[in-house]
């Protein structure tokens, strides 16, 4: 009989003991932070409405969401009926009969679905933190999963620029926390509504937003003709390449932007924003080295339609990755949902890519490997009751113990320990027992000592 192919879907992964510690030092580390700032953790479910998620993300992110079919497909009385939905559905229409659900794209667009619901029993602003899964239909390649984790945190009911404020200095905390050298770049979407407002107009936000979020993949010349092909004429190209050239200081980059879209109601309001936060930041409140993390990048574009006002996105120093983090301004997320008039702002970590950039530059702590700290040796019947007692001991001091879980050669069970990682052994054989004592073996030091059973607690506090 033929073996059977055993697979995961590409796109997917399997986490291992080592590698799930290594993400819960991550998720720790983000959500520690979170609560420091006022914080409340939420969770919604895995899949949405169709109706929830469409529409939100843009051209291209629509292209992305993964569809649930619904139950009954295999009805024989239907097929002819399923057969031509089906083909509506290829055709990228939405047809009830077919699918009504699909999984959720992000985090943002549940939220705002959650806040639209119970809007009237929350507390203003509401600050919410939220860590969970999420699902693309992208091309799977390094950094990008077709499964990963988001870890958002948003305020909706105030416009206060504080809240922007307190949002890059989270992204700063948590990144400083992990040892991950970043840059924290920010623009607004009001420049680049004032951009297409030079450019012929604001229905041409949406072409404009598309193009240059694809500048740092396909380059400056492939954007030009990405522009031409949405029918942005030679004058037009001409004042986008030239804001996308923009660089120096933050200071050079805001003068250079006012010369070109100052005048303009929104290009200022989208400067004087930027401003505020830059200035914000005095060294008496600046964390350290966060001056030096803040750039302005006026090709940050963050091409999801909802963004009305400033944007973040944050890159890891050293290393081939896309983005890290990223999030923005969203004052109306909600009027999508019947709800108008409520503004939000809101961050989110990657996680699956955090890690990959941790793990690249080898910056997770030693510590965050071990799980259990001792191995107590099985060396017999009445040995192995006595280690039992003593390590239930340990556990109620949360001190992790094993008992090795059969009475063999004390060479399997240090090969045991070498291969789990546990840093101590304690072996109780018929000396040890007659005695009251325990010989406590450091693994990694190669050092041991004999101790009190009645004293070994104190050996680990």
């Amino acid at each position: 009989m033929a073996k059977a192919t055993v697979s995961l879907p590409q796109g997917t992964r399997d986490f291992s003991a080592e590698v799930v510690r290594k993400r819960n030092y991550i998720f720790n580390t983000i959500r520690n932070v979170f609560e420091l700032y006022g914080f409340a953790p939420l969770e919604t479910p895995a899949m949405e409405n169709l109706e929830t998620l469409m529409g939100k993300y843009g051209e291209e992110g629509d292209k992305l969401i993964f569809k649930i079919l619904n139950n009954g497909l295999d009805n024989p009385a239907k097929h002819e009926q399923i057969r031509t939905d089906f083909e509506k559905v290829l055709e990228g229409k939405n047809i009830k009969t077919i699918t009504e659900r699909a999984l959720r794209y992000d985090l943002t667009i549940p939220f705002a679905r959650y806040v639209a619901m119970n809007y009237g029993q929350l507390t203003l602003p509401f600050k919410r933190y939220q860590i969970q899964p999420v699902w693309r239909a992208d091309r799977p390649q390094k950094g990008r999963y077709r499964e990963f984790y988001q870890c958002d945190a948003d305020v909706v009911g105030s416009t206060s620029l504080l809240n922007e404020v307190e949002l890059a200095n989270i992204y700063a905390t948590v990144f400083e926390k992990l040892g991950v050298d970043v840059e924290i770049r920010i623009n607004s979407r009001k420049i680049l509504a004032a951009l297409a407002e030079i450019c012929g107009g604001s229905d041409k936000l949406t072409d404009i937003t598309i193009a240059i979020d694809k500048l740092d993949k396909i380059g400056i010349e492939k954007v030009k003709e990405e522009l031409a092909q949405r029918g942005l004429d030679e004058t037009q190209v001409t004042t986008i390449e030239k804001y996308l050239a923009i660089s120096g200081s933050n200071e050079e980059k805001l003068a250079a932007a006012k010369a070109l879209i100052g005048e303009t109601e929104l290009g200022k309001a989208g400067l004087e924003e930027i401003e505020y936060v830059l200035n914000y930041i005095t060294p008496d409140f600046r964390l350290s080295t966060f001056d030096s993390r803040l750039t302005i990048d006026f090709t940050l574009a963050r091409g999801l339609n909802y963004y009305t006002g400033l944007i973040f996105e944050v890159k890891a120093n050293g290393v081939q990755m896309g983005s890290i983090g990223g999030g923005g301004r969203y004052d109306d997320l909600t009027g999508l949902f019947g709800v108008p008039n409520v503004p939000g702002v809101g961050i989110s970590f990657g996680v699956d890519r955090i890690y990959d950039v941790m793990e690249e530059l080898k910056l997770f702590p030693e510590t965050v490997h071990t799980g259990v700290k001792v191995l107590f040796f099985n060396l017999g019947d009445q040995e192995s009751k006595t280690a039992f007692g003593l390590m239930q001991q340990l556990r109620a001091n949360n001190i992790g113990c094993e008992l090795f879980h059969e009475a063999t050669k004390m060479d399997k069970q240090f090969k045991y320990a070498d291969k789990k990682q546990i840093p101590f052994a304690i072996i109780i054989g018929s000396k040890e027992l007659e005695e009251g004592t325990c010989v406590i073996k450091n693994l990694a030091a190669s050092e041991q000592k004999t101790v009190l059973q009645s004293e070994l607690i104190k050996e680990f506090s």
